[in-house]
């Protein structure tokens, strides 16, 4: 992957020197890059109306962060960019590689999972989930949950830090930026204390799901149980008869009115599950990781806080008898 990464930098820079001349033909906007449609999605609200900055939304095309593989002029998009917003976990490894070959000197980077620090929690294996298999000399290695956009308090600080480095590219609009994100924070801070109403008044606080499980932060935000097939950066998608029969157990057991799902066609594990109970009645409901929401939805009204706000709804579902 590397040699890849080497080879598609090589020519990113001879591009953006052959076509370096034209450049100054009008006054560059500032060019930000982004990974996935949340930060995108940030971005835009910090920005505002604010026409001198393209933000640009790299895995659009529906292929999730853990499949992504970047083209070559994906790497020009990064090398030349004067912002990057992005994860920073193990998927992201081939980002690390061609930033280390930029060709902006003053581009500005923001990695969310430096940027939240001791708040990024490593992935965990509960009871009845099955854990993937380890290359040899991986096992001592830690690994992190990089699905920390799931977690409205951790969009308030992403926000925050991202209107931060946007304002230092533009200090004569960092107070807009500034408030934009303020404004933004007030939003995702309302959302919040909806879910925290939300659960606390529920008559449930277990989660279920048939599937990978990319919302650890936010179970953890509000003091839910759950439990899962995998992990969420898992590359499964067959669950054993075992975890089949735990997962049906627990459902049973917990008197659990839903089966959860993230976004995607493939819900066969969940209606295996269902399939399995005494009762076979339990309802296939699914939370919105975002994972797969493209620029196309984004122009179609789709936004990181109705997404939010509609997950909210589908939890409350599953945690009412």
């Amino acid at each position: 992957m590397k040699r890849i990464i080497s080879g598609m930098v090589v020519f990113v820079m001879l591009f953006a020197n052959l076509f370096t001349p034209f450049a100054c033909a009008e006054p560059a906007k500032i060019r930000v890059v982004t990974t996935i449609f949340p930060i995108y999605d940030w971005v835009r609200a910090i920005v505002g109306e604010d026409d001198g900055v393209e933000v640009t939304l790299l895995l659009d095309s529906g292929v999730d962060l853990h499949s992504f593989q970047p083209t070559a002029a994906d790497i020009m998009k990064v090398a030349t960019c004067d912002a990057f917003v992005y994860v920073g976990g193990e998927s992201d490894e081939w980002a690390e590689d061609a930033l280390r070959e930029a060709v902006n000197p003053s581009m500005k980077v923001v990695n969310l999972l430096d940027a939240l620090g001791d708040a990024v929690k490593e992935e965990e294996i509960v009871e009845g989930m099955e854990a993937e298999d380890e290359d040899e000399g991986e096992a001592d290695e830690p690994e992190y949950d990089e699905h920390v956009w799931l977690s409205l308090r951790n969009a308030e600080a992403l926000t925050m830090a991202i209107a931060e480095t946007l304002g230092e590219i533009a200090p004569d609009r960092a107070a807009d930026y500034a408030a934009n994100a303020e404004a933004y924070r007030a939003e995702l801070d309302a959302l919040d204390r909806a879910y925290s109403e939300a659960v606390s008044s529920a008559d449930l606080n277990t989660l279920l799901f048939g599937d990978r499980f990319p919302f650890r932060y936010l179970a953890d935000d509000y003091g839910l149980n759950y439990y899962a097939a995998f992990v969420g950066c898992s590359a499964e998608s067959e669950a054993s008869f075992e975890t089949i029969a735990f997962l049906a157990g627990k459902v049973d057991a917990l008197g659990l009115p839903a089966v959860l799902t993230i976004e995607g066609d493939n819900h066969r594990i969940a209606e295996t599950i269902v399939a399995s109970t005494p009762s076979k009645d339990a309802t296939i409901l699914t939370l919105d990781s975002m994972q797969a929401t493209t620029a196309a939805d984004a122009a179609n009204g789709v936004t990181y806080l109705d997404v939010m706000a509609a997950n909210l709804e589908t939890l409350k579902q599953a945690l009412t008898k």
